[in-house]
């Protein structure tokens, strides 16, 4: 992958409290001619909002907001909002998080809402209901697929150390969960992996980015091809990975040697993936479809 030049993209304002001391793991949407960026930030008292900035070429920030736009409103999320991933279906955009119980315990869980995508283009921030899929269940790393799959959402997930995937039609009872990709015995995805963003439809499947831990705690990310109808079926698996902490902003900050995605977009056959690096900043880098998938 090629890092973007100047990254990182995106830095912690010391004299905003809520994104003080950290801003990483970006949701990013194409829409409306704009990348829409929603970003988590980490602030003073050491909880986790969401942020938002925007580009018109994916890689230089035209805007971005001094005041959160999401943030933790019961007792199941006090600990903070973390790691959005969005998805645009029916003119809603769908958000997926972790919501975090307190900062003592680390309990979480996967929270969903949602927000019309005219209000998102109008920054008119009026999400809908919280809902809690698999309330009290501890799993993180939810993304919603961009396409129904026999009329049903479906939903990738992360019940340590497997990716699963589990269906809804109402986004709030789901069924048939499984594990369908789990780590590798002595590779760089050994102890866990989990979803970066939501997958992305090409000519050949769906794209599907995924980030792998080895034992050694470093973050990586991979590519994993699925089939457009059958969401279960890995069509491919990459060997390497094709980013990894490499650069002094990926390899030393608030978690060490971490890049960690919750968003991509696809302009011109351009792979855009946006990531935290070492839990501190928001950085993106470039891909070209013809180089990954051979």
């Amino acid at each position: 992958m090629k890092r973007f030049r100047e990254n990182p993209i995106l830095k912690p304002i010391v004299d905003n409290a809520w994104e003080a001391r950290a801003v990483f793991n970006a949701a990013a949407l194409h829409i409306g001619g704009q990348i829409h960026i929603l970003y988590r930030a980490v602030g003073n008292d050491g909880v986790s909002r969401l942020g938002y900035a925007s580009s018109s070429d994916g890689y230089h920030i035209e805007e971005r907001l001094s005041s959160p736009v999401f943030e933790p409103t019961n007792n199941a999320e006090k600990g903070g909002c973390e790691d959005p991933r969005l998805t645009v279906l029916d003119k809603q955009c769908i958000m997926a998080y972790t919501a975090l119980h307190d900062l003592v315990s680390s309990t979480h869980q996967i929270a969903l809402t949602s927000i019309a995508t005219d209000d998102l283009l109008n920054k008119r921030w009026n999400w809908g209901g919280k809902l809690t899929p698999f309330k009290g269940v501890r799993n993180k790393d939810a993304v919603i697929l961009p396409r129904k799959v026999g009329g049903h959402y479906v939903m990738f997930h992360r019940i340590d150390p497997d990716i699963c995937i589990a269906y809804s039609k109402d986004l709030q009872n789901w069924f048939d969960i499984k594990a369908i990709i789990g780590p590798r015995l002595k590779k760089w995805d050994c102890w866990k992996v989990g979803a970066a963003g939501p997958p992305i439809e090409i000519s050949e499947g769906l794209l599907f980015i995924y980030h792998g831990v080895n034992f050694e705690k470093i973050y990586r990310l991979g590519a994993i091809l699925l089939d457009k109808d059958d969401p279960e079926r890995v069509l491919y698996r990459s060997e390497n990975p094709i980013l990894e902490p490499v650069a002094d902003y990926e390899r030393f900050g608030r978690v060490p040697n971490v890049v960690f995605s919750c968003g991509s977009i696809l302009i011109d056959d351009k792979l855009l993936i946006y990531y935290g690096g070492a839990d501190t900043v928001v950085c993106v880098a470039t891909y070209d479809i013809s180089e990954l998938i051979l």
